[in-house]
């Protein structure tokens, strides 16, 4: 057996591990599906009368993709609290003691979390239909969306993975998480058109990763109308190739990082 097929063979091993427990703990997915329910009947409805994105685009058409984007975000934190968990419980030392590969509890964990956001678009996706959402632009460009969705979604796995590794509990990494991502979503064209926001926040807003990757996701779905980008800023102008910089850039960084932590980290 090659190296590549073993390491694909123990991710594997782990992402089951970790897609059982959705069976033998049911509450977990129907939390994970309840909140972007919740979120797109609660913005479609409150807010939808109360912004107006311009250029006869519908709110809740424009409102899909920036929920699409901080659900999936949002998302990436079960692997971040899944291994806290696995630390805590001592089980990361069972498996460093275990003859398999360094990067497949990661991997696996990366990997099967997956899976809880593949049924939070599927659910999402019904959802928006239901209020009034439509796909524009051919089924090929949606699925395309879908995926980068899903890409980006993996790389802040990552992310999550390496801070689930130093922190010391579930609850510190669910408060840190949150005061990360919660500026990094707000503070995004996902729910506000950009021209709204200040000329303080306004470079933030365009640079922002959240916010190119909601107006590739709003491209994709041919949900923008007539509009012209946003903004001349470069991110905006080119989201998708923007959004995959900053995947690219993300993965290069942390999964090497998490690796090392990995196998420096001891249970707590």
């Amino acid at each position: 057996m090659t190296t590549l097929t073993r390491h694909a063979t123990d991710g594997w091993v782990v992402a089951k591990r970790n897609l059982i427990k959705i069976v033998r703990v049911p509450e977990i997915l129907v939390f994970v599906l309840i909140s972007p329910i919740m979120f797109v009947l609660l913005f479609s409805y409150v807010f939808g009368g109360a912004i107006d994105p311009g250029a006869g685009v519908n709110y809740r058409e424009f409102l899909i993709g920036g929920i699409f984007a901080q659900t999936v975000v949002f998302g990436a934190t079960f692997t971040g609290a899944g291994l806290a968990e696995d630390m805590q419980k001592g089980i990361i030392d069972r498996f460093r003691s275990l003859p398999m590969s360094r990067s497949a509890v990661l991997v696996g964990r990366t990997t099967s979390d997956i899976v809880y956001n593949v049924l939070s678009l599927i659910i999402m996706a019904l959802t928006g239909l239901l209020v009034g959402w439509r796909l524009r632009d051919g089924v090929v460009d949606a699925l395309a969306g879908f995926l980068l969705l899903l890409v980006f979604a993996y790389a802040i796995s990552w992310i999550m993975a390496y801070i689930g590794l130093i922190v010391p509990s579930v609850e510190v990494i669910n408060n840190a998480s949150f005061i990360v991502i919660m500026p990094l979503t707000f503070v995004s064209n996902a729910f506000v058109p950009l021209d709204q926001f200040n000329s303080v926040l306004r470079p933030f807003v365009e640079w922002n990763p959240v916010s190119a990757v909601t107006q590739a996701t709003r491209e994709l779905f041919g949900n923008t109308g007539n509009m012209p980008p946003p903004s001349d800023a470069w991110s905006m102008v080119h989201p998708v190739l923007y959004t995959l910089l900053w995947i690219v850039l993300i993965l290069a960084v942390f999964v090497p990082l998490s690796i090392r932590q990995y196998r420096r980290a001891s249970s707590r």
